[in-house]
């Protein structure tokens, strides 16, 4: 089977051809007439033989007496209702499946986009996945290291993790997912990533390819990229096949497998247009009413299975409009995730990449993933210790605009010292640096010695002595 037949699920001998066609609605083929089809099976478009007899395809959203709505994934355009047939395949929209997507670059539906041969296999699975049954679920543990300071040091991502990066337009934050994509490892195990691009332009299309150019060519990268001008109902489909071919890599051949899902907005937005076209009745911000159970059908596909040794990590990046964090798709989100890593732009505006809220992120699993046998014993304490004093520096900071920085006291000082040189030591670094876990943490501990002993309340004598020597 290959990637372009992916589409439809290749050819079934339950296939049954309709050609009678009730409506067209921007997207959506309505199709009258029809038996024996099931919601969510695959269709194949065949369009007037004037047009050159193009295909395209499609997945059926809702049967009722006799009506099959059909999501057209290239669009409607040109198509004639009168001479246009519809073949319903009889089974769920699948892809190929295993090591012969690495290395490759596919839209979001599958196909090259690398000037190669359609992607084959032997083996093929829905994209829509299962439920993994949670008896068999093992807690996620491990560390997955970035290379980037500010998340190894403070959000550690864990194997099995579900991460997302908070963001608004304007700031890098696909510029730190290629980064992400293109340095993370998970110690000396097999590891492999999927990068699924929504909505990108051409410009972040070719940003990202030569970001992964280094992945790609040693076999480690899957890549899918839809560009903003491919087809919105594309959008759907992507995610759902970089997720299935991440499982088999993960689940079948023992790898850990890092989903970048970026821009997962892009995403919902494409699916409220589409819930538009049916007339489905809105919820929030025009999103549907099932928004929530769908993100959680994608960021529920990653985790641990006890027995193999691969695992799926998920990191979706989102823009939030108007850097509303309220706002439905961050919003659900965070309910369905293990914490969050906020792009600032106040941060930004001071020159650091990345441009981390340290203080408003958080990874709920990082003592999973952190500590004694897993990164360094000092690690925890002193991730614990820079974002206590972080946070005392800016309630000096706040206090500093009130009553000025000649009436605080040489500690409150030494905070906004300390403040400074947290962004421009341990957050600031290049778009292609990759950081030693052991530089990030001995970067953390120069930050440490700023202030005074009596400070460190986080830190026991044992490791101020031992990393900053007698005497602190």
């Amino acid at each position: 089977m290959t990637a372009t037949t992916a589409a439809t699920g290749g050819a079934s001998a339950l296939s049954v051809e309709f050609g009678r066609i009730a409506q067209v609605h921007g997207p959506l083929l309505v199709v009258r007439d029809t038996t024996g089809v099931g919601w969510d099976e695959a269709a194949v478009v065949r369009v007037d033989d004037r047009s050159g007899g193009e295909v395209r395809h499609g997945v059926v959203l809702e049967v009722d007496r006799g009506l099959a709505v059909v999501q057209v994934l290239e669009g409607t355009e040109a198509i004639d209702p009168l001479a246009t047939r519809v073949r319903f395949t009889g089974r769920p929209v699948r892809v190929p499946v295993g090591t012969a997507w690495l290395g490759r670059t596919c839209n979001g539906r599958g196909e090259p986009r690398d000037g190669g041969p359609p992607v084959t296999s032997g083996t093929s699975a829905a994209v829509t996945g299962h439920p993994l049954n949670p008896v068999w679920r093992e807690s996620p543990g491990d560390p997955v290291l970035t290379g980037i300071s500010a998340i190894d040091a403070l959000t550690t991502l864990v194997r099995g993790q579900k991460l997302p990066i908070f963001s608004v337009a304007g700031l890098p934050h696909l510029a730190l997912a290629a980064q992400l994509a293109a340095q993370a490892r998970a110690g000396t195990r097999p590891f492999c990533v999927v990068f699924a691009g929504m909505g990108v332009t051409h410009a972040d299309a070719a940003m990202v390819r030569q970001a992964l150019e280094g992945r790609l060519a040693v076999g480690e990268l899957v890549l899918l990229l839809n560009t903003a001008d491919d087809p919105v109902i594309e959008r759907i489909l992507t995610p759902r096949i970089a997720l299935t071919v991440a499982e088999h890599l993960a689940f079948e051949t023992g790898r850990d497998v890092l989903v970048v899902l970026a821009d997962v907005t892009s995403y919902a937005e494409a699916l409220r247009e589409i819930s538009s076209a049916r007339g489905e009745l809105p919820g929030r911000r025009a999103y549907p009413g099932y928004l929530y159970s769908d993100l959680a059908s994608l960021y529920e596909r990653c985790g641990r299975v006890r027995g193999r040794a691969g695992s799926v990590t998920i990191v979706p990046v989102l823009t939030m409009p108007g850097g509303d964090i309220t706002h439905p798709v961050p919003d659900l989100t965070g309910y369905i995730t293990e914490g969050q890593v906020v792009l600032s732009p106040a941060v930004h505006s001071h020159g650091v990449y990345p441009p981390v809220d340290a203080l408003s992120s958080l990874s709920r699993l990082m003592r999973h993933g952190a500590g004694p046998g897993r990164t360094r014993d000092d690690h925890l304490d002193l991730a614990a210790q820079l974002l206590a004093a972080l946070a005392r520096a800016r309630e000096v900071a706040e206090l500093s605009e009130i009553v000025g920085i000649s009436a605080l006291s040489k500690t409150d000082q030494l905070y906004l010292t300390f403040a400074d040189e947290f962004e421009r030591r341990l957050l600031d670094q290049r778009p292609q640096e990759h950081r030693t876990l052991d530089d990030t943490l001995d970067r953390g501990w120069s930050l440490a010695a700023l202030l005074p002993r009596r400070e460190l309340t986080m830190l026991s004598d044992h490791l101020v002595e031992e990393h900053l020597g007698p005497g602190r």
